[in-house]
């Protein structure tokens, strides 16, 4: 076999193996163990302290509700051109809300996607904000998750129309809680608390995420992250659902936790694959970030708590956060970042390639909102990226031609070496040397090509951009997969294709699989086939194993496949012929359906 095929087949079967370790051996990272205790600053109108365990465990020490508590108590109505929900007088808790662009299907009759449900319902997940009593100040004497507030200002929270809640303990506190909401989908919690008794109290603001039970449509995929998320001053982390269960028991906040003391930016809250509800104290302030289990109600919850303040006779204090419940939108978490939260665009799970990912998505973007198509648009990035890596592939190339043109040479040499193999290897290494030819050269541009193809995978996969994003015909959702195949003539039959991952699927293969098998086919084809009969037959299967792999992946990354192969194509047969090197593809495409190709004229 000549060191061209060679050197194909090595790059090929590597990219293969890469792909397969990939998907086997490298989940997302793990969460980062909880950083030592710290003291936090004082607060403004406030002492130093940290809040300690006990405050933290109060603050939540209770998110039970009884069901009829919350079927009895009134609502306040959320209404703007993007969500759509309500939030509970009792606690003051945010806790419905739908997202008004999105549904949950290409259907026309799909509902709306939801993603915060009241606590007596299933899949409940909700916001509580409020004031944790501190030593010496009774519990009761601060509002709680089962405290029924007044509405004392507005009736419907829309942008530029806040509301104001407020409850007096009658011993001397009076609270309220003011919450805004933007034209996208963030909450502004502004609470405060007036003392007119005769004397000081403590108290410490939290907010509260609470869920109950794992989400039902958990997407259990290992290139995605699912559950926590967490930024504390420049720390990324992450923790799975099925993490949080083994934390270690925290006796005092009665379940299972872990805590994390940030000194000035930072948040924590819940993601799924589009969606994520996120609390986020006041930047450049101290707070604690808890994620926690509670077992016995199957409870899991993140919290924010802020340092310990005092509140003397006749004074107030106030403490703002923000909450953030919708969609991972990439313009709107970077306005967010720009406008002072820290760190938001890491929301989004970019992966181990975040420095490929993030440029990469950034370009796509941009380019589809200048063409306004989204599968164009990978195209267009596809042609892009053959353009940065042309000068490798053009050395690539030219290298391949060389080594064609020098065939009759190495054929000289196998007959004179005959048996002895270290000869034959002596000889062609200096005639590599001589020819200032490298045979290695053709393998660099397709490994360049694999991080960047695991850096698009992810793009395609996890950003909300890629979701029911359609190209043309039946390919309405670049997110999914090829929603074609033979079993509904290629989406001209009035039903679905084979569910992704079974076997009908693996029968059944749509457009875009099998434009990528005949694309790498015909590549393959610019060489003749090797003289082995075990690489002939690698060589044969090669781009229908591919095929069949890639047929159930995101139907966008099967557009670039197409296209990279398509341009690969194109630039190795105009290069391979402008170094004398004459493919001949027919007689090759011939030899391969087992008739005899015409013989190469000579050089």
């Amino acid at each position: 076999m000549d060191d061209q095929n060679k050197n194909l087949i090595i790059a090929t079967v590597l990219s293969f193996v890469v792909i397969l370790v990939w998907f086997v051996l490298f989940p997302p990272p793990e969460a980062t163990a909880p950083v030592d205790e710290v003291t936090l600053s004082e607060p403004a109108g406030g002492t130093a302290a940290a809040p300690s365990a006990d405050i933290a465990a109060a603050a939540t020490a209770s998110t039970e509700t009884e069901p009829t508590a919350l079927d009895n108590a009134a609502r306040v109505a959320i209404k703007t051109d993007r969500v759509d929900g309500s939030l509970s007088l009792l606690g003051g808790r945010i806790d419905q809300l739908s997202l008004v662009d999105y549904k949950t299907t290409l259907e026309d009759d799909a509902t709306i996607v939801e993603i915060l449900f009241p606590a007596n319902e299933d899949n409940a997940q909700y916001a509580l904000h409020g004031w944790a009593a501190a030593a010496g100040v009774d519990p009761t004497a601060v509002p709680g998750p089962n405290t029924v507030w007044e509405l004392a200002a507005g009736d419907v929270l829309s942008v530029g129309k806040p509301v104001t809640l407020r409850w007096d303990n009658g011993a001397g506190l009076a609270f309220s809680k003011e919450i805004a909401i933007d034209d996208n989908f963030m909450f502004t919690i502004t609470q405060s608390v007036e003392n007119t008794s005769e004397t000081t109290a403590s108290v410490a603001p939290y907010a509260v995420l609470a869920r109950q039970g794992i989400p039902p449509d958990l997407k259990n995929f290992f290139i995605l992250h699912e559950g926590i998320v967490a930024m504390a001053d420049g720390e990324y982390s992450e923790t799975n659902w099925k993490d949080m269960p083994e934390f270690e028991y925290n006796q005092r906040a009665g379940a299972r936790t872990e805590e994390k003391n940030v000194t000035e930016n930072g948040w924590i809250g819940f993601t799924d694959h589009f969606w994520m509800s996120v609390l986020i104290p006041s930047q450049g302030t101290a707070f604690k970030a808890v994620a926690k289990y509670d077992e016995r109600r199957d409870i899991y919850q993140t919290e924010a708590v802020s340092p310990v303040q005092t509140v003397a006779p006749g004074q107030s204090i106030s403490n703002t956060s923000q909450f953030f419940a919708g969609a991972k939108e990439w313009a709107v978490l970077k306005e967010y970042e720009e406008a002072g939260v820290y760190n938001f665009i890491d929301a989004i799970d970019w992966g181990w390639f975040s420095f490929l990912t993030k440029p990469i998505f950034w370009l796509l973007h941009k380019l589809n909102l200048i063409i306004g198509n989204m599968g164009i648009a990978i195209i267009c990035l596809t042609f892009l990226i053959k353009a940065v890596l042309f000068p490798l592939a053009y050395k690539s190339n030219v290298s391949m031609a060389k080594m064609k043109t020098l065939q009759p040479k190495m054929e000289k040499l196998k007959e004179e070496a005959g048996d002895d193999r270290q000869k034959m290897q002596e000889g062609m290494m200096a005639l590599y040397k001589k020819e200032k030819v490298n045979p290695a050269a053709g393998c660099l541009p397709i490994l360049l090509q694999i991080p960047i193809f695991f850096s698009l995978y992810k793009v395609i996969f996890v950003t909300i951009e890629l979701r029911h994003a359609p190209f043309f015909g039946p390919f309405q959702d670049l997110s999914a997969p090829d929603p074609t195949s033979l079993y509904n003539f290629f989406g001209l039959l009035p039903w679905g294709a084979p569910e992704a991952g079974s076997v009908m699927a693996l029968v059944f293969i749509g457009i875009l699989p099998l434009m990528l098998g005949i694309s790498m086919w015909l590549q393959q084809k610019l060489n003749p086939a090797p003289t082995d009969p075990t690489q002939q037959m690698i060589f044969a299967w090669m781009p229908w194993v591919f095929m069949f792999m890639l047929g159930s992946f995101a139907s966008g990354l099967v557009v670039y496949w197409i296209a990279n192969n398509t341009i690969t194509f194109t630039q190795q047969y105009l290069i391979m012929r402008s170094q004398g090197a004459k493919p001949d593809l027919l007689g090759n495409i011939k030899g391969s359906l087992g008739r005899k190709s015409k013989k190469e004229p000579k050089k």
